[in-house]
């Protein structure tokens, strides 16, 4: 069911402005290449929701999706207008993405963890003209918010919002058929959008353009204030082609989504990774794993998604052994510094032999390297593979600029199609991330062998300097998850005043297991060079973690910092 790279072959030049015309695999819009996907089999499923037996064919989905784009555009919605979609992963999260890529209308990703001081940023920053809602996630009341943060919604006529503090924002949209004042539901706009001719959709299906904004996916904010990150339909499409092609799916492929698909993970290498492939997505809407573990025995699935935390949480839940996972046979892990024992069990113990890791970050659209499903075991457990075809990856020095050789430890940087249009009304943070030849710089640390195989290091912000000696917490990270009891662990550096900085370990310990401090260091200090032990080590139940389940280690130096200030 996939379109053949062979028959996606561009015919005309669409270069980005600054960077040369890498051939890729398709030189069309998301909305384009979904309706190929659909005419190949219609009839083949797109969307599961195994919790509800929701299943939506790729004709369902098809029709769902002009329906919704049809009502956008009743109510005024127009190409360029932003769309800010802030729900956990629903089904019609997906519906919003698609419909909204149909139109050309943007579609902002928001992360369902945000309150109000975040929302009034990430509005007025947008631009946001429409925001689409659900009622409430975990301890965040949604409905509350807006009516404290937009009084005016409650009086005002839908879809003509004035208000002073969100200038351009005119329409709200509840993600369900409860009604609630000032509000359009999903209901009465996929029912306005049936009644609808399709005219005005098909003069706005034309209009859009490969390289035509998207959507805007704010960072994560493990390190400061989000950023809009614009990619197009030519980045995400063409991102998700390769991403695909090294898990090796196929249109017989049910790929189990636990992941955000607020964030990159679940919409790039998800989304766009099944629809370019005529996979199936089996979604769990908020991570459990159980709920994933369930999924994958109940829908036979293929292959699934996740951070390391989600598959430790998987491996190790009490009921691990009840479920067949024998249908399992690739799936990726990323989004975090992945420990080599993690993907180890993933592999014998998931029956995941062709799990791939992927590197890359928002800006890149976001994968740039990643191990093939051929590869053999030491690489799937050690590397993050080698650069996708049509991208150019350099490891630079942050000391001086040179660019690194094979060995050499520098930061991980890369030009091509794949490389943001920038961040919104940020030219100067857009100028300090993409140097002047093309270059996107991620910060973080890596190197490469005579192979091409990559390695992550770390962040350049993570690394410690302890007496003038660099230190990777990486390297810690991963020999202390081969002491046995110790279930996770992260390291960071705290302030010294002898040293400048020391290591500090927050370990999770594995039921059952006592470990001890001391014992600990006494370990590693027959094994690893002393300047590398951790100074101190605190044993927690929980990290401080982002909604997509990144480690906050900025959270974490600053829980160092304070324990230790005594």
């Amino acid at each position: 069911m996939s379109i053949s790279s062979s028959a996606n072959t561009p015919t005309t030049s669409n270069p980005i402005p600054g960077s040369p015309d890498y051939p890729l695999h398709t030189e069309l819009t998301i909305g384009e290449y979904f309706a190929q996907q659909v005419a190949a089999d219609p009839s083949h499923e797109f969307v599961v929701y195994p919790d509800r037996q929701l299943r939506w064919t790729y004709r369902d989905f098809d029709i769902r999706t002009d329906n919704l784009a049809k009502g956008l555009l009743s109510i005024g919605m127009k190409q360029g207008d932003h769309l800010g979609v802030w729900a956990r992963n629903i089904p019609d999260w997906l519906t919003f993405m698609y419909a909204t890529a149909k139109i050309g209308v943007v579609l902002v990703t928001m992360n369902p963890a945000y309150k109000s001081h975040e929302l009034d940023y990430v509005l007025k920053q947008s631009d946001m003209t429409t925001l689409c809602i659900i009622d409430a996630w975990r301890d965040v009341d949604y409905i509350k918010i807006i009516r404290e943060l937009i009084p005016e919604a409650a009086s005002c006529e839908r879809g003509h919002l004035h208000t002073m503090e969100f200038p351009y924002l005119k329409n709200l949209i509840y993600m369900g058929p409860e009604k609630h004042r000032g509000f359009f539901t999903v209901p009465e706009l996929l029912l306005l959008g049936s009644h609808t001719s399709d005219e005005a959709l098909n003069a706005a299906k034309a209009s859009v353009k490969n390289n035509d904004v998207v959507n805007m996916q704010y960072t994560s904010g493990t390190t400061g204030f989000p950023k809009g990150v614009m990619l197009t339909h030519r980045n995400i499409l063409n991102n998700g082609f390769y991403i695909g092609e090294n898990e090796k799916l196929t249109a017989a492929d049910r790929v189990c989504l636990p992941v955000p698909f607020f964030h990159c993970f679940g919409c790039v290498l998800g989304v766009m990774a099944c629809l370019t492939h005529g996979s199936t997505m089996i979604v769990v809407e908020e991570f459990d794993a159980l709920m994933v573990l369930e999924a994958i025995h109940k829908e036979k699935a293929t292959a699934v998604y996740g951070v390391p935390t989600m598959y430790i949480a998987e491996l190790n839940h009490p009921l691990f052994e009840q479920f067949d996972l024998s249908s399992l046979r690739t799936g990726i892990i990323a989004g975090a510094a992945v420990p080599p024992e993690v993907t180890a069990q993933a592999m014998q113990k998931m029956g995941m032999r062709e799990i791939t890791n992927c590197y890359g970050l928002t800006e890149t659209s976001p994968v740039f390297t990643q191990t093939n499903a051929s590869d053999d075991d030491w690489h799937k457990q050690n590397t993050v593979g080698r650069k996708h075809p049509p991208v150019e990856v350099r490891v630079i020095s942050p000391e001086d600029g040179h660019i690194c050789g094979p060995g050499e430890i520098g930061e991980m940087c890369c030009k091509g199609y794949n490389v943001m249009k920038g961040y919104y009304k940020m030219p100067e943070a857009t100028a300090a991330a993409i140097d002047a030849d093309g270059f996107l710089h991620s910060g973080d640390l890596g190197s490469f062998d005579e192979d091409g195989y990559y390695t992550i290091t770390g962040r350049i912000k993570d690394m410690i300097i302890r007496g003038g000696e660099n230190i990777y917490p990486l390297e810690i990270e991963n020999f202390l998850l081969s002491v046995p009891g110790v279930l996770d662990a992260q390291v960071v550096g705290a302030p010294d005043a002898k040293y400048g900085e020391i290591v500090v370990a927050f370990i999770k310990q594995r039921e059952g297991f006592e470990l001890s401090e001391a014992g600990i260091r006494e370990h590693m200090l027959k094994q690893m060079a002393r300047y590398k032990v951790p100074k101190h080590i605190f044993f927690v139940d929980e990290y401080p973690e982002t909604t997509s389940k990144k480690v906050q280690k900025f959270k974490l130096r600053e829980m160092a910092t304070a324990l230790l200030a005594p």
